[in-house]
């Protein structure tokens, strides 16, 4: 690859090589998926004389968690508190993804806590590593202690964090949404999508419509997802005038309909017996 290209080329030249050359030339092997190459570079630096730092190993162990090798990691570690090297939080944040990408988010707490225990601290991304491994295994009640957790004690969450967290059940969205507001947190157009798609498989139509049309007020613009969800819905709450009214209302707003916003406005016009009107539509969705 063009790194090793490179750092041949130093060595000609009679260039000196740092730990921070190292370092670079392991993360880009990592990069590439080059890891066992990585771990030879490592065993070069050792016997060129040039101990290895913790942030020449978190490239080795961020790789290893993606792909789900957590006992190559352990031994990493074992191996970098050998040598006095002491695992940083991006050591311990990359060993709870690595745990619950393999969906063992109890073993990923258990890094979470071992982090405090050990004096560091953990930061935004830790936390919402954990809050996504909760959502994802489905353990919505803890991921939602979680992130009180942080409110309480911080790091302060971020939008990712509140993002994650719209996987949640609804009263705990709305609640969580009210606080983002309340915080003036930026919120960003997936967060609202994620809500009015709650909103609307919980029914709450009316709230739902409330807070699309209160999009423009903080100055976001709905995507043609955000049309699609509130279409389908309407739709399904027999309102398909409504849903045809938005649907063509898509072009004040610069976002032009899609072949699946054209389907489900389709689907909704036919299941409410407008058969002209979608036959209508679907030659146009042809043309």
């Amino acid at each position: 690859m063009e790194a090793t290209r490179l750092l041949n080329e130093m060595v000609d030249n009679g260039i000196s090589l740092d730990i921070v050359t190292f370092n670079i030339l392991i993360d880009a092997h990592c990069k590439e998926g080059m890891v066992s190459e990585a771990e030879h570079i490592v065993d070069t630096m050792i016997k060129l004389g040039i101990e290895p730092d913790i942030v020449s190993y978190n490239a080795l162990i961020d790789s290893y968690c993606k792909e789900g090798m957590i006992s190559e990691v352990e031994d990493i570690i074992d191996k970098t508190i050998k040598q006095g090297i002491e695992p940083d939080v991006v050591t311990y944040s990359a060993l709870i993804n690595g745990h619950c990408l393999l969906n063992k988010v109890d073993k990923a707490r258990g890094v979470l806590q071992l982090m405090i225990e050990k004096g560091c601290a953990p930061d935004v991304v830790s936390y919402n590593t954990m809050v996504n491994g909760y959502c994802k295994a489905n353990r919505l009640d803890e991921a939602v202690e979680l992130f009180d957790e942080m409110s309480q004690k911080g790091p302060n969450p971020d939008a990712v964090t509140y993002s994650t967290l719209m996987q949640s059940k609804l009263e705990e969205v709305l609640r969580l949404f009210q606080v983002m507001w309340n915080n003036g947190l930026e919120l960003y157009i997936v967060s609202y999508n994620n809500l009015i798609d709650g909103l609307c498989k919980a029914g709450h139509i009316d709230v739902a419509k409330e807070l699309f049309h209160k999009l423009s007020f903080n100055s976001l613009k709905p995507t043609v997802y955000t049309y699609t969800i509130m279409i389908g819905r309407l739709s399904k709450e027999r309102l398909p005038d409504e849903a045809y009214q938005l649907f063509r209302s898509m072009g004040d707003d610069d976002c032009l309909p899609n072949s699946r916003c054209y389907n489900v406005m389709i689907q909704g016009l036919f299941r409410n017996i407008y058969t002209l009107k979608a036959t209508r539509l679907l030659v146009e969705m042809v043309g």
